[in-house]
């Protein structure tokens, strides 16, 4: 029975930003794929790209298993991976040239190799798959084992026979997401999670996902893996995994990576009610959209779940820009989702993304204004990125001259001709979280002084640290008056 070596092209070490936070999850769409080849029939190892220093760390593997294909198929569950980041690329080019040299037939499956797939091919790749991959990875590996020399039939890749390329139909995605079995969690060394994890924050997290899909049309989202439609597990499904990774793992903590959790109608409150019934003990974080969040008791069943965190794409706090990104939602639905948000003891988190078409100073003041009232737990801000497949790409393409994606997660790099600069994008980047920071301290600060017996040392660091970001905050606005585009 041909062997199968199955790997991805993610390094958390060739993204300092990502490896710094020390909070490296495991590559679940990968693990996806394995399981199901396994469940196949097929003989399947695995090489754990994530925490490795460099891709010649495959070179044993290889040798050892001596794998008929080597497949790098990326976790699409992770953002890092639809990011398309240039370092990674480049990992799955010398991945696949260290297969080629030990003889194995490469397949590759991921966000970056569906948009940019005639780079792949002349790297020496011998098929992309596109879409939702697990079926269409099975179906061509026993094609070939079978002895096949033509693949139209098969749905979903992209290879050259006799240097054309040739695209097969679209592959038909999974509706039925409770069929799939469980990632092979078996093939992952999962003490070296474990314990970066304790090390750093004192208890384990694992990620797992309910849902593949989207079907908002927010106009700068890349949606290359699952598209627009949206299918879901059932909620006892999604509790058995968890149930399973309590026991067998100690993990206390999830992190829910759809992106959007509980989209389906009554599917947040029938998962309560079974981790109720199961006495299952869990803390969580997910991603959402606020106007999802207002919706019948949501924000009660999640809180009753043990959400922990909900991470909000607010985007901005300009209603122009959000209508201009067709993200749906409102202003006041940010501030109305947030504050309830706080008032069950949920902590909340923004996505902000600066340097979208026309914005002007106004529209970033506006969205400072939003933090600084608001003041969530957490931000993670960004600026507009285009990416193959929207049409916020279709729109600035003819900017993209020299660098179309990004080197690393920390790269901010604007590729497009905005309302402002580069330096300027930087420059605000840095502002914006001083000012963030600012604010947190001061809060803390007040309640302190109001109320110090209720107080431990962590808040009096937290107040402290608004001493420090003062002059950070106004070092910046010097920075950026000098560059004459004055907030």
């Amino acid at each position: 029975m041909s062997k199968v070596l199955v790997t991805h092209s993610y390094f958390y070490k060739f993204d300092p930003k990502q490896w710094n936070t020390g909070q490296p999850y495991p590559p679940l769409g990968t693990l996806y794929a394995c399981s199901y080849l396994k469940s196949k029939g097929l003989t399947v190892s695995f090489f754990d790209t994530n925490l490795a220093d460099s891709t010649e760390e495959i070179i044993p593997l290889l040798e050892s298993e001596k794998p008929h294909y080597l497949v790098i198929y990326d976790d699409s569950f992770n953002y890092l991976s639809k990011m398309c980041l240039t370092k990674m690329r480049e990992a799955a080019f010398r991945i696949s040239e260290l297969g080629k040299e030990h003889n194995c037939l490469v397949i590759v499956s991921g966000s970056d190799s569906s948009d940019q797939y005639e780079k792949y091919l002349d790297n020496g790749t011998d098929f992309v798959i596109t879409g939702e991959g697990e079926i269409t990875l099975s179906e061509l590996i026993k094609s070939i084992d079978a002895g096949a020399d033509n693949f139209e039939h098969i749905d979903g890749i992209i290879f050259r026979r006799n240097g054309i390329t040739v695209r097969t139909k679209k592959r038909e995605i999974l509706h039925n997401l409770d069929t799939l079995p469980f990632p092979a969690w078996d093939l992952v060394n999962m003490d070296r999670y474990k314990n970066i994890w304790i090390n750093q924050h004192g208890y384990f997290s694992l990620n797992i996902a309910t849902t593949r899909g989207c079907p908002f049309k927010c106009n700068w989202c890349a949606k290359p893996i699952y598209g627009t439609r949206y299918n879901s597990r059932s909620p006892g499904n999604a509790a058995d995994e968890l149930e399973m990774l309590i026991k067998k793992f100690d993990v206390s903590y999830f992190w829910f990576c759809d992106d959007i959790f509980g989209l389906k109608p009554g599917w947040i409150k029938e998962f309560r009610d079974i981790v109720k019934q199961r006495g299952l003990k869990f803390r969580f974080k997910i991603q959402s959209r606020v106007d999802l969040l207002l919706k019948e008791d949501t924000i009660e069943a999640l809180y009753e779940s043990g959400a922990d965190t909900v991470w909000i794409g607010a985007e901005s706090g300009s209603q122009k820009i959000l209508d201009a990104m067709d993200k749906g939602t409102t202003v006041e639905q940010i501030y109305e989702a947030t504050q309830k948000l706080k008032k069950k003891g949920i902590k909340t988190a923004f996505f902000i993304q600066l340097g979208y078409l026309g914005e002007t100073k106004e529209d970033i003041h506006q969205t400072i204004t939003m933090i600084k009232d608001l003041l969530p737990d957490d931000i993670g801000i960004s600026v507009s990125y285009p990416l193959p497949g929207t049409r916020f790409y279709d729109i600035v393409k003819n900017d993209l001259k020299i660098k179309t994606n990004w080197t690393d997660s920390n790269d901010l790099a604007m590729m497009f001709h905005s309302s402002y600069s580069p330096d300027y994008y930087r420059k605000l980047h840095h502002l914006i979280h001083g000012i963030y920071r600012y604010n947190k301290g001061v809060k803390v600060m007040k309640s302190f002084i109001t109320n110090p017996l209720n107080q431990n040392f962590s808040t009096l660091k937290a107040a402290l640290s608004s001493f420090y970001y003062l002059p950070w905050v106004f070092i910046d606005y010097i920075r950026l008056w000098i560059i004459r585009i004055e907030l």
